[in-house]
């Protein structure tokens, strides 16, 4: 029976699932992405971005209002809160895949290789949580503890009509840039398996089919504001640590000057959990709920410990590179992405070896480089920076992605329109499929991996850097 609250009718009607989940976040895009994958279809039709450029040398009032109109097409607005049903968007998840019976399924947290790892799979991938965005009138990027009081309330109206979910707030200029000052940024979690899910894997799962939870093992300080509702400065993907989000932070002051804020007014609130999971954390009583739906049905479950990005990157980039050599290619051709850009069609047509970059921090590109001069080399490598529409001293620079790039032994590419203007332009995911479709084909795909065989190649290659295979 469907719940009725402010905002839906009696038989569920709210806000479609594809208004309320955040453009660009990385549960949209990473479910698109795989779910065209196994459609066969690569992402040309994709143009999630990433947060607008900081309007470099304009006036504030100009900056301003500039902002608020991006505000304006990507977020929430305060009444439309009322109106989102989180049932409604796991139904939305699952309904864009093919419906078929599948070997297996991953879910958890997002990350690019584990899409990429889906598909070699042949298998969907489903986020334990999705990220919204919602209006923060009068806001200011340079006002956390405004911001915390402004999404309490906003929590408050969205779990009165999802009980079932838990809201990490996240404030981050580093990240979010000038739309940290006039939007929210809510990532919500599900406590337990939606009855979509479940009712996904009970019918499109093959009797005996693996459940893989992904699970990133990151952690930041928060506040817990209210049952539900928790509370973080910063994040890990900023590239920044918590300690550069203090008030005396030169990072913080840098970051704060390129869009607008005044580090003088920075107040954040205290924390209150020292070292809790970060916003892309899985939930305790979601995992607690898909071991128990697996135990009931008889489908074992394995879980996959991230303790960083690059360490489930390098894992799956190596488990690519031997089930394309098994097959009989060459497994000699890698592509670094980077965010949103990203299309796994497109990797397995032209026979490539993905890894995938979190975003253009110096710290992701630094493990990139090291996981490259520490593997066998490749003969060439495709790099496709994302800009990130900020600016930031986390950031690597040009000359660090034109060194990845350098790895190549005959073919060392970095797109030119990617680094155009690079590091304050955004470019749709769809940039990644114009990119690769100019690679040659390599057909027919390898068959599709089992889930034991690539179970066994990330304990061997990702347990010396963390990663946690169980």
């Amino acid at each position: 029976m469907h719940k009725v609250h402010k905002g839906l009718t009696a038989d569920g009607a709210g806000l479609a699932g594809d208004r309320v989940v955040a453009a660009g976040s990385s549960a949209r895009v990473l479910v698109a992405a795989t779910a065209r994958a196994l459609r066969g279809v690569d992402c040309a039709d994709l143009g999630h971005t990433g947060p607008t450029s900081r309007f470099p040398g304009a006036p504030e009032p100009v900056r301003r209002a500039a902002v608020t109109r991006a505000a304006g097409r990507v977020a929430l607005t305060v009444a439309q809160v009322d109106e989102v049903d989180a049932a409604r968007v796991a139904r939305w998840f699952v309904d864009q895949y093919p419906r078929r019976r599948y070997p297996g399924v991953l879910i958890g947290s997002p990350h690019g290789a584990a899409a990429h790892l889906a598909v070699a799979l042949g298998v969907p991938w489903l986020p334990a949580g999705f990220e919204m965005t919602v209006h923060w009138p009068d806001g200011g990027v340079d006002r956390p503890a405004d911001a915390v009081e402004h999404g309490a309330a906003l929590a408050t109206r969205l779990l009165a009509g999802n009980a079932d979910l838990h809201l990490r707030q996240v404030h981050c200029p580093a990240s979010g840039g000038a739309l940290a000052g006039a939007t929210v940024s809510l990532t919500a979690a599900w406590r337990a398996l939606p009855a979509a899910y479940a009712q996904f894997l009970a019918d499109r799962l093959l009797p005996d089919a693996p459940v893989l939870l992904i699970r990133d093992a990151r952690t930041w300080p928060v506040l817990e504001r209210g049952p539900g509702h928790s509370f973080q400065v910063g994040c890990p993907g900023s590239g920044l640590d918590p300690v550069d989000f203090h008030p005396d932070s030169h990072a913080l002051r840098q970051v704060l000057r390129s869009v607008g804020g005044d580090a003088t007014r920075w107040e954040p609130p205290e924390v209150s959990v020292p070292s809790a999971y970060a916003e892309h954390g899985v939930d305790p009583g979601f995992e607690l709920a898909a071991r128990d739906w697996s135990a009931r049905h008889q489908h074992p479950l394995h879980r996959v410990l991230v303790p960083r990005p690059a360490a489930l990157s390098a894992g799956v980039a190596d488990l690519y590179r031997r089930w394309l050599r098994r097959a009989g290619k060459t497994g000699d051709r890698l592509v670094v992405e980077c965010g949103r850009l990203l299309d796994p069609w497109q990797v397995v047509r032209a026979g490539l070896v993905p890894y995938w970059c979190e975003n253009a921090t110096r710290r992701n590109v630094d493990e990139a480089e090291w996981w490259l001069a520490g593997s066998e080399a490749f003969s060439s490598v495709d790099v496709l920076p994302e800009p990130p529409g900020v600016r930031s001293p986390a950031l690597a620079g040009l000359p660090q992605w034109l060194a990845v790039a350098g790895f190549g032994r005959r073919r060392r590419a970095l797109d030119r329109t990617t680094a155009r203007g690079y590091p304050v332009t955004s470019v749709p995911t769809r940039r990644a499929t114009e990119v690769l479709r100019a690679q040659p084909y390599d057909l027919p795909a390898p068959p599709p991996l089992g889930v034991a065989e690539a179970l066994s190649v990330l304990r061997d290659s990702g347990g010396h850097q963390g990663l946690l295979v169980s």
